[in-house]
């Protein structure tokens, strides 16, 4: 049996979107699991009806998700932190107090897309930080760093329900350490920038955590548990996260760059991070804020 959910902001999109794909699909029956989301149940072949859905949901602002009903709720959330979890690169905004924002920018925009290697892509960034103030990782931290909405609300209720939350990130530890409190992560994995007097040297602590790293983790996390990988989610929106994302039971693109999108099973372009509750069939009175 496949679990067809769609999730939208648009009460409007998400009734035209249900009714489009109940009209091509038939399923056997649904479930309202919040104001923005619904679940319906269906006993069709999984590629069929995934490109039966896109087709019927278009380009309304609509989200989706189709997977076997079984194993919905997943023990390990695995999550990328910058433009995922967060709201901004924290590289590129230090590289503003830098004042080398733009060159940071672009070359962070190429290496997300996969046109650069991650590695050397990230050295060449943290180079052109070279003698910043360490009191500048705070000042960002403060001042830029936020949560994207439903991000805490997502950790929460999978801890809360007994799944492993890990933030492994392309970025720093000064960040991940800090967001994963707030967000109430269990763990968090990521690189380290080097200092020394009060400054950054411009180094980045080796070896660095890119993409193999970020799969290392998730395999790790789940045979330290006794699972497997079709037990975890994951979630991101660059080609570091592309590995995870792919070999996780439910690997999610979150507001995407094409190449992760393309391979994604699910991706979300509209609604919040609770659509990643939403497609694991929580409903919204079992969310933890």
């Amino acid at each position: 049996m496949l679990a067809i959910t769609l999730v939208s902001p648009d009460p409007a999109a998400l009734a035209e979107a249900a009714a489009a794909v109940r009209a091509v699909l038939t399923p056997s029956s649904e479930t309202r699991l919040g104001e923005g989301a619904l679940d319906l149940l269906a006993d069709l072949p999984p590629v069929e009806t995934h490109q039966a859905v896109k087709a019927a949901v278009g380009d309304r602002p609509v989200d989706f998700a189709v997977q076997s009903d079984w194993n919905r709720r997943k023990r390990l959330l695995i999550a990328d932190m910058d433009s995922t979890i967060i709201n901004v690169e924290c590289l590129d905004e230090l590289a503003d107090f830098a004042g080398v924002k733009d060159k940071v920018s672009e070359i962070t925009e190429r290496a997300m897309r996969g046109e650069l290697a991650f590695e050397g892509a990230l050295r060449e960034r943290v180079g052109m930080l070279k003698g910043l103030s360490v009191d500048a990782l705070q000042a960002c931290y403060d001042d830029r760093v936020k949560l994207n909405p439903g991000a805490r609300t997502l950790v929460r209720t999978m801890a809360e329900h007994g799944a492993r939350c890990a933030l492994v990130s392309g970025g720093f530890t000064f960040f991940t350490a800090r967001v994963a409190q707030a967000a109430g992560f269990h763990l968090n994995r990521a690189n380290t920038l080097i200092e020394e007097g009060g400054r950054l040297t411009g180094t980045v602590g080796e070896p660095i955590l890119g993409k193999e790293a970020k799969l290392a983790a998730l395999r790790e996390e789940t045979a330290a548990r006794g699972l497997t990988p079709a037990d975890a989610l994951a979630v991101g929106d660059g080609a570091n996260d592309l590995a995870m994302i792919e070999v996780a039971g439910l690997g999610v693109a979150y507001r995407a760059k094409p190449i992760v999108a393309a391979q994604a099973h699910a991706k979300v372009d509209h609604a919040d991070l609770t659509a990643l509750l939403y497609f694991q069939g929580y409903t919204q009175a079992e969310f933890v804020s």
